[in-house]
């Protein structure tokens, strides 16, 4: 999914400024805190019917690419 940046939103009015799917008051975290428990992809869509599939990868993607930064050794 090369788009996945524009389904994560943020609005300093909505949710403290946490990203957000799709200006949805649905928090990246959210989603990513349902998968961490245990809950499939499938049962995450039916928990938050309002989340389409790529809404999830885009999710994953933003936690990964929050989590992705280099070290530098000395």
């Amino acid at each position: 999914m090369n788009n996945w940046k524009e389904r994560i939103t943020t609005n300093p009015a909505q949710c403290g400024g946490r990203p957000c799917i799709r200006s949805m008051r649905i928090r990246v975290v959210d989603v990513i805190d349902l998968l961490a428990s245990g809950l499939t992809q499938n049962q995450v869509l039916q928990e938050l019917p309002d989340l389409e599939p790529e809404d999830i990868e885009a999710a994953l993607k933003y936690a990964g690419s929050k989590l992705d930064h280099p070290i530098i050794a000395a």
